[in-house]
């Protein structure tokens, strides 16, 4: 894989035929996957712990296409899970640069500011515009909107969104289905009432749904 990497876009010298007076034959290599499909491959890298690798996928992807939002987000989700969170805040706002209602990009800034435990008015304006053009991906930035609201004390609001949450999560994903469940019902099994509640600690939530752009991949959840 190396060696091919080295040779993407490279020229290879071919000596002809010995004893025969031919010129050097002269081959131009292209890349042959699009950006999508190094998107694609990037996100495998990242899913297995590769982020090194998923990071020049994705880097890649915008050599051959400048703004790439798919590969935008990628390269912020990588600098998230290593930590870098002004980089990877960096990276989802070049994405809204480039499309500014993209659900991904306006979920993922949502989950680190609440992360940090920052921006709180401005996550929730986020995770509502993601919502507004979710489609498939809809259970999964209502859970994020959910998460803004327990962290502003409004846990009656968060409540009714995580119920929407269930009501949209595909039947067959009973992973995520139970994550949802269990979340809302912890939220109604509170004793005193949500308005008269202190809001959660900021950053007390550690592993944040990083959602990625599926029309890089040409799928939906």
């Amino acid at each position: 894989m190396k060696m091919t990497l080295l040779l993407l876009g490279g020229v290879l010298l071919f000596a002809g035929i010995p004893g025969c007076e031919q010129l050097p034959q002269v081959r131009v290599l292209h890349d042959p996957l699009t950006p999508a499909e190094h998107v694609t491959l990037g996100q495998t890298y990242e899913m297995q712990g590769h982020e090194d690798l998923a990071a020049r996928e994705y880097r890649t992807a915008l050599t051959q296409k400048a703004g790439y939002v798919p590969a935008l987000i990628g390269l912020g989700n990588v600098a998230f899970a290593e930590g870098e969170l002004e980089e990877s805040e960096t990276y989802y706002r070049q994405a809204l640069a480039a499309s500014p209602e993209d659900p991904g990009a306006n979920n993922n800034l949502a989950m680190l500011y609440l992360t940090r435990g920052v921006n709180l008015q401005e996550a929730e304006q986020l995770a509502l515009r993601a919502v507004a053009q979710a489609g498939p991906l809809q259970p999964y930035v209502l859970d994020t909107l959910a998460h803004v609201y327990t962290q502003q004390g409004r846990y009656k609001e968060a409540v009714a969104v995580l119920d929407e949450a269930v009501a949209t999560a595909p039947l067959e994903d009973r992973f995520l289905r139970e994550r949802l469940i269990r979340s809302r019902n912890e939220l109604m099994e509170m004793d005193s009432p949500a308005d008269r509640r202190e809001p959660t600690e900021p950053g007390t939530r550690s592993s944040p749904q990083r959602l990625r752009d599926q029309s890089a991949k040409g799928a939906s959840i």
